[in-house]
């Protein structure tokens, strides 16, 4: 079980880092300019990689939700994280890769792109907020874990 909450933990970090990312960098971003935007919106080409870390965080709150079934408060602890990790993939398939299809990952310009702009900065903003929750709660989780 050590092992799997170790693996826990680093994923959910790791899944932490281009959320916060994209939350620190907003401030800048938010107000540029349509080319401007476009330009800095190419730095994150490949990101989508980053995708894997957050499923396979997901997956092992999932598997120790499982195995701490039997403890009260870690596991309400644990199903918070794991909720809202769920929630963060929630939100990016309804908000953030809509305005990424829409143009086309930020090589084309929609009519709406300022809109796009803002629902897409934001879900990242939120998602950010909300993996740090998930990142929190499961640390709490397994301080009170027993052996």
């Amino acid at each position: 079980m050590k092992f799997l909450q170790f693996v826990a933990i680093v994923l959910t970090a790791l899944a932490l880092v281009p959320g916060g990312a994209h939350l620190f960098a907003l401030p800048n971003k938010i107000g540029l300019d349509e080319s401007s935007y476009f330009i800095t919106q190419s730095i994150y080409r490949g990101w989508a990689l980053l995708g894997i870390v957050l499923i396979g965080a997901t997956l092992a709150n999932f598997a120790l939700v499982i195995l701490i079934r039997e403890q009260r408060i870690p596991l309400a602890f644990t199903l918070v994280s794991l909720l809202c990790l769920i929630a963060t993939l929630l939100i990016f398939f309804l908000f953030t890769f809509p305005a990424n299809q829409a143009t086309n990952n930020w090589t084309a310009a929609a009519d709406n792109w300022q809109q796009l702009r803002w629902q897409w900065e934001m879900s990242h903003a939120i998602n950010a907020v909300i993996t740090f929750i998930a990142f929190c709660s499961l640390t709490i989780s397994l301080l009170v874990t027993r052996d």
